[in-house]
């Protein structure tokens, strides 16, 4: 009886380890080894679990997208040397894991894509002068991810983006960029001074134009009103107008003659206004 159940235990921890498993969690993919059948598995496995035997593996792969950071220095093309913090961020290709893994293995950055971003990074910086980075640090970035990506381009890798995430110039460098920076400042406050001149000047000419052109009207009117006058003030109507006065003086000048002779036209009715005793002593004093 004794011997039964050590045979029994036995046989259970016998089938226990017979059948180990192994968990793929999700953003990996795995590859089944088998080294006494088929070897590696060409099929990626996907997350979940899967019963092995105890001398078979399960190779996992990373498939999500992860950044990798890295320091360099860089000369520039005025040879002065600068220090600079980029990152790069990258996946295995998930349908070519089992590609990578007979390629280059689990350790794929460290071994291919690390000597090939610091060289990129060298190679590109090369091209451009230490005060151009700063501006041109955009197109740096585009031109180390596209060597990448021509690098990789057989690897099983995707390479999402690059990024610098800092620049460290010397000294000199960071005094020329401050004095450049000082320049384009002054520069653009020149010329948005020159813009507030230009607008004062415009505003200026276009008062200058109003009051013109409101003189200009008002002369024009006066002249039409002037002309509009002399037009109706005929001969005939400034004889009207002088026979029409009670209080005007007229002026007769005959055809024939050059002299005028002035008339009163109101001399007897003041005189018929006049007390009859001023009258009678004018008429007495007259010869």
């Amino acid at each position: 009886m004794g011997k039964l159940k050590c045979m029994t235990i036995i046989c259970l921890l016998l089938s226990t380890t017979a059948c180990i498993g192994a968990s793929v969690q999700p953003g990996e993919r795995g590859l089944m080894w088998r080294p006494l059948s088929e070897g590696l598995s060409k099929e990626p496995l996907p997350d979940g679990f899967y019963w092995k035997a105890p001398w078979n593996d399960v190779y996992l792969y990373d498939v999500r997208w992860q950044s990798y950071m890295e320091s360099v220095d860089a000369w520039t093309a005025d040879d002065l040397q600068v220090a600079v913090k980029a990152a790069i961020i990258l996946r295995p290709v998930p349908q070519e894991v089992y590609y990578l893994a007979e390629t280059v293995g689990t350790d794929y950055y460290t071994r291919i894509v690390k000597p090939e971003f610091l060289a990129a990074i060298r190679n590109v910086i090369s091209e451009y002068s230490v005060l151009m980075i700063p501006e041109k640090s955009a197109d740096i970035e585009h031109k180390v991810q596209k060597v990448m990506e021509d690098k990789l381009e057989m690897r099983h890798l995707a390479i999402q983006s690059v990024a610098f995430s800092d620049v460290d110039f010397p000294q000199i460098v960071l005094t020329a960029i401050e004095q450049k920076q000082a320049k384009e400042q002054e520069k653009d406050q020149k010329e948005y001074e020159l813009l507030i001149a230009t607008k004062q000047a415009d505003i200026t000419r276009m008062q200058a134009t109003g009051e013109g052109d409101a003189i200009r009207i008002r002369a024009e009117g006066q002249a039409r009103a002037q002309e509009t006058i002399t037009k109706t003030l005929t001969p005939e109507y400034l004889r009207y107008k002088l026979y029409d006065s009670q209080t005007a003086k007229m002026v007769l000048l005959p055809d024939d003659l050059k002299t005028p002779i002035f008339i009163n036209p109101g001399e007897k009715e003041q005189a018929a206004q006049l007390p009859k005793s001023n009258q009678s002593a004018e008429v007495k004093q007259a010869p």
